[in-house]
């Protein structure tokens, strides 16, 4: 451990010093808001600070524990919430000027779960406006987010601020959701870990005015998830999150851990460079390297041809979302601010809306697609692939023109494939190549995340953890580097 202050510890440790009293949930608190005081000016990855709701809901911790009450498995955690997500009290901006007012009646559930469990909000954070202003956090609202281990490269997104505030030890874990990689790509570029469930793993409620809930793509595609340090509080987050709510009656009562398998190892498929379309020589070595960590862990590991239907699913993918959201473009393109239309612009040009007589087709190609992932992992019980086919991107680049749109799509192709067939996803860092966090994803049958997160343990176990990460240090250290090669 680089710092022994309460806020660089795992948040399962965090956890067990406040039920034993070794620390109390008052001063776990105070040292993440003073951990925020001194780096978020440097990443801007928090957006609303919840400071005095925090030191209440912790200084009631303190008091249950000193009447003999059993604290919950993530006592006095302070965790961050993106923008997206509704805590009570606090409003859900979306990073968006129009919903700068929006105050949140109620928690989402996610929230309430993680309250349940212990856990303590202590802020917002930053998103691309409106989650859809593109895969770089930048919001009208609170401008851009930094990545903590080069300002130069995206944290990624939507889920960015999440990730940079979990990797910089602003928070011990970040809620983020996730319906193209928007939990897991943060977590790659920021070098944490993400979990991405199965649909109707968690429950949730993701209407933004009003009663009138979405339509069927965001009804599937979005899913809440945590992002941590480490694979050992990605599962803590997980059990808190899992279960049932009557807010959400996707949420099915699915144990949260499967029947053991047969006996035998456990064959995983690796696909290194799904589709076809290029990896980065990085992004292959980390996958290598983690097939390789697999395989010293016991587990049957194969290289197979490719994933099902990939191309496919995209396209598929790419014409049931854009026919869902054509009918309120217009509006919402005024709602994103200057420049923010054009990551959505540019899709909406290129995939005209289905006819009705084509959607219907397409909903059944949906299910058939997600037929074949399933006769797949029955096969092959884990695939273990890239999260992004690159290292961190330049921030913007998949608003800059088509040409860095379509390699942006390119790159999360296995995280949008994942998304839209429902499966379940762990984001798992592999080390740093050339200076930048570098990992993989390990894939999972159908609320199985139990089996994910058990390879993605042993990838840690051998491969370790990358953050807390300091952003000062590092960008000292970048342009320290810059003056000593002469540029």
């Amino acid at each position: 451990m680089q710092n022994s202050a309460p806020w660089s510890m795992s948040a399962t440790a965090q956890a067990e010093a406040v039920r034993s009293g070794d620390i109390s949930a008052v001063e776990l608190v105070e040292s993440h808001l003073e951990r925020i005081a001194e780096v978020n000016p440097q990443v801007n990855a928090v957006t609303q600070l919840l400071a005095e709701r925090a030191r209440e809901a912790a200084a009631l911790t303190d008091r249950r524990r000193a009447a003999g009450d059993v604290l919950g498995p993530l006592a006095g955690v302070p965790f961050t919430v993106k923008e997206s997500t509704p805590v009570e009290g606090a409003a859900t901006t979306f990073g968006a000027e129009r919903f700068r007012d929006l105050v949140a009646p109620a928690d989402a559930p996610p929230v309430a779960r993680l309250r349940a469990a212990g856990a303590i909000p202590i802020g917002h954070s930053n998103v691309p406006t409106l989650i859809l202003a593109g895969m770089h956090t930048r919001s009208e609202l609170f401008g851009d987010t930094a990545n903590p281990w080069d300002r130069a490269r995206t944290p990624g997104g939507s889920s960015g601020g999440d990730g940079v505030a979990v990797a910089t030890g602003m928070a011990a874990i970040g809620l983020g959701n996730d319906s193209g990689g928007s939990v897991r790509i943060p977590a790659q570029f920021c070098g944490v870990a993400g979990l991405k469930p199965t649909s109707g793993r968690f429950p949730a409620d993701h209407r933004v005015l009003g009663p009138d809930d979405p339509g069927p793509a965001s009804q599937m595609l979005v899913t809440d998830g945590p992002l941590a340090r480490t694979v050992g509080d990605l599962r803590l987050a997980y059990e808190a999150l899992a279960g049932t709510d009557p807010r959400d009656p996707r949420a099915v009562p699915v144990p949260a851990y499967g029947e053991p398998l047969p006996p035998g190892r456990v064959k995983v498929a690796v696909v290194a460079d799904p589709g076809g379309h290029g990896v980065h020589p990085s992004i292959r070595a980390a996958v290598e390297t983690a097939a390789g960590a697999l395989r010293d862990a016991g587990y049957d590991v194969r290289e197979v041809r490719d994933v099902p239907r990939l191309d496919e699913a995209l396209e598929a993918y790419g014409r049931i979302t854009v026919t869902e959201f054509a009918p309120t473009w217009p509006v919402v393109r005024g709602l994103l601010g200057e420049g923010g239309d054009r990551y959505i612009a540019m899709a909406m040009e290129r995939t005209p809306p289905a006819t009705a007589a084509e959607l219907v087709k397409l909903m059944g190609t949906w299910l058939n697609i997600r037929r074949s992932w399933a006769e797949f992992l029955d096969a092959y019980p884990l695939l273990l692939g890239p999260v992004f086919t690159e290292p961190p991107v330049e921030p913007g680049l998949e608003s800059r023109d088509r040409a860095g749109r379509d390699r942006v799509a390119s790159a999360m192709r296995l995280c949008t494939v994942t998304s839209f067939v429902g499966v379940p996803a762990v984001a798992v860092p592999t080390g740093l190549a050339d200076g930048l966090p570098s990992g993989v994803q390990i894939v999972g049958r159908a609320f199985r995340e139990d089996l994910c997160l058990g390879a993605a343990q042993a990838l840690e176990d051998r491969l370790g953890v990358l953050t807390p990460v300091d952003p000062r240090r590092r960008h000292a250290d970048h342009v320290e580097g810059k003056r000593g090669s002469g540029k």
